[in-house]
């Protein structure tokens, strides 16, 4: 663990790394149900569907794209803009069951906004 958190690391950035660890260990993705990854900094949001079986990713969308860019960046109004898209795309490609992987953020305001739009869209998971 000590290897991949740098000794100055925040403890919030030192807790989330662990909680990272303890999400990915239980859940991977694969062609039929990939993983809905999620990364969330302070201006934009990215989300990807995984197949880690052969480590590609499906599908990938974020709000720096033309569709979003400059309308309500990384707020909960984007979020839930994202989630449909990523929705839209998945429900192209003819997947609709995901396994979602909130990279160990809290299941709360853009997480949470995301992944009920997610749903909205069609997703099941």
């Amino acid at each position: 663990m000590s290897s991949k958190i740098g000794r100055k690391t925040s403890q919030k950035k030192v807790v989330r790394a662990k909680r990272k660890l303890r999400i990915r260990a239980r859940i991977e993705g694969n062609a039929e149900r990939p993983r809905l990854s999620v990364f969330r900094s302070n201006q934009n949001l990215y989300v990807q569907l995984v197949d880690d079986t052969k480590g590609h990713t499906l599908v990938a969308a974020c709000t720096l794209e033309e569709d979003l860019k400059g309308k309500v960046g990384a707020s909960i109004e984007g979020a839930k803009n994202l989630g449909t898209l990523i929705a839209k795309r998945a429900l192209a490609k003819n997947i609709s069951q995901v396994v979602f992987d909130r990279s160990g953020y809290l299941y709360h305001g853009r997480v949470k906004a995301l992944a009920d739009a997610a749903r909205e869209g069609g997703l099941k998971f």
